[in-house]
């Protein structure tokens, strides 16, 4: 049986997808981008304070998931430009400190420009 996942507290899904589903013991969480979940927008313009809005936002999902960061088993970072790579890092680090398992690549473009988004499984059971 599946459960849809949904938050005002974190940005709305801006497309046919789900914040995240409860299945099977698991929590599947969207990409997760830089929107300011009060107002829509993107706020901020470097990859530390992406970065650190991508992280509170998946952080709300999980709080209304019944979870925190140190469920979390699983990442997908991407990245606009792999330069990046040490700053996002210096920044993830400090939320996801179980450090759980993780893939990170740069990818052409992401929606609205950003710089960063961030997926997430976590382990409910």
């Amino acid at each position: 049986m599946l459960e849809y996942i949904s938050t005002d507290k974190a940005p709305a899904a801006i497309g046919p997808y789900s914040q995240a589903i409860k299945a099977g013991g698991f929590l599947f969480a969207s990409g997760q981008i830089p929107i300011n979940p009060a107002d829509g927008e993107i706020d901020t313009n470097t990859i530390t304070d992406q970065a650190d809005v991508v992280c509170r936002n998946i952080g709300e999902i999980l709080k209304e998931a019944g979870t925190d960061y140190e469920h979390v088993v699983k990442t997908t970072c991407f990245l606009a430009e792999m330069a990046d790579f040490a700053a996002f890092n210096a920044v993830y680090e400090k939320y996801f400190t179980g450090k759980p398992a993780r893939s990170c690549v740069a990818v052409k473009q992401l929606p609205r420009n950003v710089l960063c988004e961030v997926e997430v499984i976590a382990y409910l059971g």
